[in-house]
């Protein structure tokens, strides 16, 4: 799917060698390719990029575009060929991309409901094993952030919760954006209300907690009376989805000011679960010593509720990471139109993503707890690695910083890493495994970069191998200042969590 942007000053919907070269070329695409939705009628008519519809029509199908997401080329195509702008081959082309697909799928094969998959229906989907998996699936993405020692909870010693928030009851927020349609909903409040008894105050009547939305004395009496608090915040759709960006990190609203309250009236300990799509800034609650622990649940699906029990009481260890790094609110103030990657000391502009990024983080991309601990050793990897270069090559004779990261030297060039996991606590768990790479300070190389991950799951005591298989050319070259991929020479660091190796690479 070609997107509406444009990459070098050229729209991807009407880039052919994107499409026709990279994609189809380079990449052997075997299929079709779409347009994101209108893309061409937006580069068309809000970049102005072609003098007529017509031009549009033909330069996206020219370029490689077979099927369109809109009703741009239904519109404008056979003008286009009447016109002598595109001819007859080219929309052959792509027709036959589309069919050719849709043959492959079955779709000419005959009365559907006589085909192997003619019958499927709720029934096939809403088996105990799919929405048990749903459940896993929510469980296994719970990421825990903040953990003071308090969870796991023990159900049998709790007489009393208090779950509050405007996700506490959530339903259909948990299924986030582009959803399906669930067999049922187990709510936060349902799922907790499995496992013992529970009192429930919404705090704020929505997710954007505005003045006249804010419960906060029915909220906090609540806490007060119960022996553990769990609050449950965080965003829906009308805070974040396509085409409505934040522009604030923070908790909607007065969320921040719902969870202070009640985190200081809890008489038991107070757990933040977060639900959302993106990263917020709760550097409050992460440095509040009233708020015991900090989950985040993203959109868990339909099960979210029974995985956020399942999570809070111990009957799964939580084992998620964040994908994505959490920012201060100060970031917002880094303009979104700017796209570079590395950090400016001379303006202060902070970089991107946790490759470039040198500011303050709230949480760290990969950053996850466990119930249980983990103990990193570094059983083999090599201390030297040299690359074999031509005879004649000019790095021979002269100190160069790297050298391309292609040809005859980099062939068949590559190192196994095996590292030794041993579960150190008392409790089982998935333990996932980051192998990073901090390359030399080259070509405004990044801090570091993930070179490949694996999960374990452990019993208490036991210890597992776990390898990893590194490309040299492939995962530890670096892109110069003209954008050309080049083998940082010197020492690359090797690191997964503080257990550190440093590679010599030469020639």
């Amino acid at each position: 799917m070609c997107s509406y942007n444009q990459v070098n000053g050229k729209p991807t919907c009407a880039d052919k060698d994107l499409l026709s070269g990279v994609i189809r070329g380079d990449w052997k695409l075997n299929g079709y390719i779409s347009s994101d939705c209108d893309s061409v009628d937006v580069l068309y008519n809000n970049q102005h990029y072609t003098k007529t519809p017509e031009d549009a029509a033909a330069i996206s199908i020219k370029a490689g575009l077979d099927l369109n997401c809109g009703t741009f080329l239904a519109q404008h195509t056979v003008a286009a060929v009447q016109a002598g702008k595109l001819s007859e081959s080219d929309v052959d082309r792509a027709v036959t991309n589309n069919l050719v697909t849709l043959m492959r799928l079955g779709f000419f094969d005959g009365d559907p409901r006589e085909l192997p998959f003619g019958n499927l229906g709720p029934s096939d989907v809403c088996t105990p094993s799919n929405q048990e998996l749903a459940r896993e699936a929510a469980r296994q993405g719970i990421v825990l952030l903040k953990n003071t020692g308090k969870l796991p909870l023990s159900a049998t010693s709790i007489k009393s919760m208090a779950v509050i928030g405007p996700n506490a009851n959530a339903s259909f927020t948990m299924i986030g954006n582009y959803e399906g349609t669930p067999c049922k909903y187990t709510t936060p409040l349902q799922g907790l209300g499995a496992n013992v008894a529970t009192v429930y105050q919404p705090g704020c009547t929505n997710v954007g907690c505005s003045g006249n939305s804010l419960q906060l004395d029915a909220a906090t009496k609540a806490a007060a009376s119960a022996d553990v608090t769990v609050l449950v915040v965080g965003a829906d759709q009308s805070i974040e989805r396509e085409s409505l960006d934040r522009t604030s990190l923070l908790l909607p609203g007065q969320q921040p000011q719902l969870v202070s309250a009640v985190a200081n009236a809890s008489s038991g300990p107070c757990i933040l679960v977060v639900m959302s799509g993106g990263p917020f800034d709760i550097s409050f609650a992460k440095s509040s010593d009233k708020i015991a622990a900090i989950l985040w649940v993203g959109y868990p699906g339909e099960a979210g509720g029974a995985a956020i029990a399942d999570v809070l009481f111990g009957y799964h260890n939580p084992s998620g990471r964040l994908p994505v790094t959490w920012y201060p609110e100060s970031f917002t103030k880094v303009p979104m139109t700017d796209m570079r990657m590395r950090p400016d000391p001379s303006t202060g502009y902070p970089g991107r993503t946790y490759r470039f990024y040198t500011g303050d983080t709230v949480y760290a991309f990969g950053d996850g707890l466990s119930y249980t601990s983990f103990a990193h050793h570094l059983v083999s990897a090599p201390k030297q690695l040299a690359l074999q270069l031509a005879e004649g090559h000019a790095c021979l004779t002269e100190q160069c910083p790297s050298v391309e990261a292609e040809g005859a030297h980099c062939e068949g060039l590559a190192f196994d890493v095996h590292l030794r996991v041993r579960n150190a606590g008392e409790r089982s768990g998935g333990h996932t495994v980051f192998l990073f790479s901090s390359p030399p300070a080259v070509h405004n190389a990044p801090a570091k970069h993930l070179l490949g991950f694996e999960k374990v799951s452990l019993e208490p005591g036991q210890a597992g191998v776990v390898a990893f298989k590194v490309d040299v050319c492939k995962d530890l070259s670096v892109v110069d200042e003209l954008g050309n991929r080049k083998v940082a020479l010197g020492s690359h660091t090797l690191h997964v969590g503080d257990l550190k190796h440093t590679l010599n690479l030469g020639v």
